[in-house]
């Protein structure tokens, strides 16, 4: 027959089992739902007016530093007929579809036409 101090120790080494295995998981659940640390966002622009414009001396010389991406966003069409050497090439309608191919500390300048 088993004493009283015999079943309070199994009672306690279960409770740190449980305990410990919860924490476990806790970790990794915590860790899978864990969002990427750079979750800031450029703001959105209200109009036309509030868009960042830049000069093609600018863009050209980021560019050639490595400091821009260019990034062309027209249909498949328009991109075969002419673009810069070197861009990345995603249409628009596709930007949400590829958001890896993006790096989103690179300063990025789009350009469509």
């Amino acid at each position: 027959m088993v004493d009283m101090d015999q079943k309070r120790r199994y009672i306690f080494l279960w409770i740190v089992i449980a305990g410990g295995v919860l924490i476990i998981l806790s970790s990794l659940t915590l860790s899978l739902l864990k969002l990427p640390s750079s979750t800031s966002e450029a703001p959105i622009p209200k109009s036309v007016e509030q868009i960042r414009r830049v000069s093609l001396i600018d863009a050209k010389a980021a560019f050639d530093a490595g400091k821009a991406v260019f990034l062309d966003v027209r249909d498949r069409v328009a991109y075969g007929e002419a673009h810069i050497p070197g861009a990345l090439y995603i249409p628009l309608g596709e930007l949400t579809d590829h958001p890896d191919e993006l790096d989103p500390s690179s300063w990025i300048i789009t350009y469509c036409t």
